[in-house]
């Protein structure tokens, strides 16, 4: 019965491939990340040629191509994606973003949370009575004037006053607001037809007015002056009467709301 030598036909490890190394039958050497079996002794012949060797294995990915997610992603934060070639690094957002989705064959990305008030201006507040009797929209007075520095372009700024008046017999008054240091080219004013409309019939007396508009179109992060404007039928008319508090605000809402 015939000896059969298990020593001799096991793989023998060799290492790197070596030029000048003599290999024999069973010897396994790796190139290039990927393993060969030698087939036919020689010394001088690469693994690649196959009169010699036999591939065994085969390398891996090497990152230069996309493919490979440890040289992808290189940064703590860092989120793996898939564009139209391969895999992608998005890296990380500014505190408080999303990520956002932007529907099918789109690229995700990080968003900004539509975040409502961004801030808020008051008129300076005082007791000042103001008379007004123009018929053309006329400025009320500066407790009645805001200034704010929108932080976007995109945002909109809402206008809200309240106050006391007092008009003459048969009179009426007109309220808008105007609006200066728009370089846009949006125009300066806001309301040119009046927000409110206010009538006395046949007798003097007071009331109570409040007023409120969105700027839709601030377009520019310049400092913006708004101001309540009246105008009358040629009869006068008292703002803030009997040294009541006057009240106007300017109030920047995320663009993202609307």
């Amino acid at each position: 019965m015939a000896t059969i030598n298990l020593g001799s036909i096991k793989f023998k490890w060799k290492g790197t491939y070596a030029g000048g190394t003599a290999y024999t039958v069973d010897d396994v050497v790796e190139y290039n990340g990927s393993s060969y079996i030698c087939i036919l002794a020689s010394t001088g012949n690469l693994p690649t040629n196959a009169t010699y060797f036999e591939q065994m294995s085969s390398a891996g990915t090497n990152g230069t191509n996309g493919t490979d997610v440890g040289t992808t992603l290189t940064t703590q934060g860092d989120i793996l994606y898939r564009d139209g070639s391969g895999l992608q690094r998005l890296a990380a957002g500014t505190s408080g973003q999303f990520l956002k989705t932007l529907g099918s064959g789109q690229n995700p990305t990080w968003g900004n949370i539509a975040s409502g008030i961004i801030q808020i201006k008051l008129a300076p507040q005082g007791t000042t009575q103001y008379n007004i009797a123009s018929t053309n929209y006329t400025d009320v007075g500066a407790n009645y004037q805001v200034t704010i520095t929108p932080t976007s372009a995109s945002n909109r700024i809402l206008l809200y006053t309240q106050f006391a008046d007092q008009g003459s017999s048969a009179g009426r008054t007109y309220y808008t607001f105007s609006k200066s240091g728009d370089t846009s080219g949006n125009g300066d004013v806001i309301t040119a037809g009046g927000f409110a409309n206010v009538e006395n019939i046949n007798t003097a007396g007071n009331g109570f007015t409040s007023g409120m508009w969105i700027d839709n179109g601030i377009q520019s992060t310049n400092a913006l002056t708004y101001k309540l404007q009246a105008a009358s039928n040629g009869n006068s008319t008292h703002v803030n009467v009997s040294n009541s508090y006057s009240f106007m605000m300017a109030m920047e809402l995320d663009g993202g709301l609307f």
